[in-house]
């Protein structure tokens, strides 16, 4: 297996584990901007994690 692919899919999960924790934190949102600006950084940190995991994913050959 190759190594490139073995990150793709790290990276892949830990974009679903932010993208869920945002889910999370919006679910439990209480109001005020720094509620906000968290639940924020977090979705769009978790959407750049499991897109390039999954564009890494599929553009690595396996030989």
């Amino acid at each position: 297996m190759n190594i490139k692919r073995i990150f793709g899919a790290l990276l892949t999960v830990l974009g679903i584990v932010g993208l869920i924790y945002a889910a999370v934190l919006f679910a439990n949102l209480s109001g005020g901007t720094h509620a906000i600006k968290e639940v924020i950084i977090y979705a769009v940190l978790g959407v750049i994690f499991f897109a390039s995991g999954i564009s890494l994913v599929r553009t690595v050959k396996d030989i």
